[in-house]
């Protein structure tokens, strides 16, 4: 065991956190750390790293435990290093040794003294054991992978922005390898294939990951345990995040009927208390009942974290059939071309998701269709549309003096306040929340009214650009909802795979200056794009290989025309052997199909991921069969061209 909480109790003044709280951490372990805003997940992670103590109960650490925390507060850093050279600061002990090498080599070169010499062996001995020796292209595989190019590492780490001086310090945190590592919202400053990237190289983490994420689809694939920070108490839960969202709906509907049957049976003992009190013979058992209520241990109700948009939002005019039409447009920012000569149409009823890496000008197009940014090329809009577009610029446009109802009054929506409250409610402020004033909001709570703002507009064509960065989990759900009511069409700009695959049924992805457009949901997106990058493979891999290519080649020869003297036999003969041999091929098909959705499953399982020998065996046979499955399925096509010029 690494860690250890037991029975632990923790206040914030009056306000108590977590009571009789018990947790232990092991080896290996990939944990969820899960809970609504304020239940206590930031302060537990402090509780592990010794920054707060407990009031009560005890915290036990493995000896010489070594934990890492990455969290939001770290942006605090300036320094005039390159990113590199932050990054490579994970290898303390590689850079002291490195240092006292150069010092010592230094001194060698005016006496080159035997015990000089030994001492600077064992030194190059411990600098290899240490590390030192592959810092520099870890260092700069773990950044590149995070999405700086080769060209950025030696750049200063002041040069960049906050969201990318994170990504510095999480590269620096996953490569100190720390027995357990903390990471608070990793995903929040990073791409789609950055996090792709982060999954892969976190599934072969030699050491116990613990995360707090509001993304859905990253916890599913990276954790096989959750914690659940809920009631002041810790509730463990085995599996994933879709199982725990399962388990928890049947746990409480237990707690519900048991506090409910608790409930009843504490009426009855009133009802008898109150009757009998009074009458002398019955005094002493009314008594001893009102004892045995103090003592007995109240069960709480199960609290709902799940809550549903009813009210209805309106669309203004009804627009045309095409909200906007993209003709040879092209955008360039100095030598970097984001756009060039595309083409794209977003037609009415279109919920469509923009994606792929951070700099392809995601945002950039959004600014496009709303007419903010110039380009080269037509933008055609469409008849009769109303844009709204939600980004973080837009913060400037609210009033400063207004309070947050007031604001949302502006809109000229129609709803009553109490609509409006319970709206702001779901963007997570609660009671009089409402009335503080816009000038005293964070960035992150102006952020939210703005998106209440634009959602309860009477648009009929909405543009957000990445509206779920400031909410939590639930928030976020009934985002969901609210989008998945609107009658009009919008374009987003989105990272968090679970929001784009529920709201979204058209997929835009920006590769080599052009919009590709894909109708479908993510899911089907990926899924095609893993079939065209397996065709790809499999198309390399025959070229890399004769004897896969010879097969292909040998049957894509024309049968030899049959010459007025060969025989009717000698025809039936030819076909029977091509018969059986596509016979044969599409039973090799069939299995290597059912081996390969063997495989599909293993892969789409989390636990296969908590395992890394048996994730990279699982990948590689993968890669194999699929590549195998091209071929015969190749040589199936051939063949079976072959057998319908025999019938003709």
């Amino acid at each position: 065991m690494l860690l250890s909480l037991n029975d632990i109790t923790f206040e914030f003044g009056s306000r108590t956190i977590l009571q009789n709280a018990s947790w232990h951490i092991y080896e290996n372990e990939r944990i969820g750390l899960v809970g609504p805003n304020g239940a206590g997940k930031s302060t537990l992670l402090k509780i592990l790293i010794g920054e707060y103590s407990v009031s009560a109960g005890q915290v036990n650490k493995a000896k010489n435990l070594s934990i890492g925390y990455f969290h939001q507060d770290l942006q605090s850093l300036d320094t005039n290093d390159s990113i590199l050279e932050v990054a490579m600061g994970a290898y303390e002990e590689a850079l002291r040794l490195d240092k006292e090498i150069k010092e010592l080599e230094e001194e060698l070169h005016e006496s080159n003294d035997e015990e000089g010499l030994n001492r600077l062996a064992h030194l190059h001995h411990d600098f290899d054991v240490a590390g030192g020796y592959e810092m520099s292209h870890k260092s700069a595989e773990v950044l590149e992978g995070l999405g700086f190019n080769t060209i950025d590492l030696n750049r200063s780490f002041k040069e960049f922005s906050g969201g990318w001086r994170m990504r510095v310090l999480l590269a620096k945190m996953i490569l100190q390898k720390p027995d357990i590592l903390l990471l608070d919202e990793p995903t929040n400053h990073l791409d789609l294939p950055s996090i792709e990237w982060i999954e892969r190289y976190l599934s072969g983490y030699p050491g116990t990951v613990i995360i707090v994420s509001h993304d859905r689809y990253f916890l599913d694939r990276m954790v096989t345990k959750i914690v659940e920070v809920s009631q002041q108490t810790l509730n463990l839960y085995t599996g994933n995040y879709s199982f725990f969202l399962q388990e928890k709906e049947v746990r409480s509907e237990f707690q519900q009927r048991e506090y409910e049957n608790q409930q009843d049976f504490i009426r009855q003992q009133e009802r008898f208390i109150e009757r009998f009190r009074a009458k002398a013979s019955k005094a002493t058992q009314a008594q001893s009942l009102v004892k045995k209520l103090d003592r007995l241990e109240r069960i709480e109700a199960p609290i709902s974290e799940s809550s549903k948009i009813s009210m209805r939002f309106e669309v203004g005019k009804q627009p045309g059939k095409v909200m906007t039409t993209l003709h040879q447009i092209s955008k360039r920012f100095g030598d970097i071309r984001i756009l060039d000569h595309a083409d794209a149409e977003v037609n009415r009823g279109d919920k469509i998701a923009l994606i792929g890496a951070n700099g392809r000008g995601k945002s950039t197009l959004l600014r496009i269709i709303d007419g903010m940014e110039p380009v080269e090329g037509e933008v055609v809009p469409g008849h009769n549309i109303e844009i709204a577009m939600y980004a973080q610029h837009q913060l400037e446009s609210l009033y400063m003096e207004n309070d947050i109802l007031e604001e949302l009054k502006l809109c000229g929506s129609g709803k009553t306040e109490q609509e409006l409250r319970e709206l702001m409610g779901c963007f997570l402020f609660k009671g009089d929340d409402v009335f503080k004033k816009i000038k005293v909001l964070s960035g992150g709570e102006k952020a939210r009214v703005a998106l209440a703002k634009t959602i309860i507009s009477k648009s009929n064509y909405l543009l957000l650009d990445e509206p779920t960065n400031h909410l939590d989990m639930s928030s976020v759900n009934m985002l969901i909802q609210a989008l998945n009511q609107f009658q009009g069409t919008f374009v987003l700009v989105s990272h968090d795979r679970y929001f784009i695959q529920e709201t979204a049924n058209v997929i835009w992805e920006i590769e080599d200056g052009k919009i590709n457009a894909f109708n479908g949901g993510y899911k089907e997106w990926e899924e095609h794009k893993k079939r065209k990058a397996l065709a790809a493979k499999a198309e390399k891999a025959e070229k890399a290989e004769p004897q896969v290519a010879k097969v292909a080649t040998v049957v894509k020869e024309q049968p030899k025309p049959v010459h007025n003297n060969a025989t009717h036999k000698e025809k039936q003969k030819e076909e029977k052997k091509v018969r059986n041999r596509f016979e044969k091929l599409e039973q090799d098909l069939e299995k290597s199909n059912q081996e390969k959705e063997r495989l599909e499953a293993l892969l789409a399982d989390p636990s296969t991921y908590a395992n890394k020998e048996l994730f990279q065996r699982t990948e590689s046979d993968y890669n194999i069969i699929s590549i195998k499955v091209a071929a015969l399925q190749s040589e199936y096509e051939v063949l079976f061209d072959q057998l319908l010029s025999f019938e003709s």
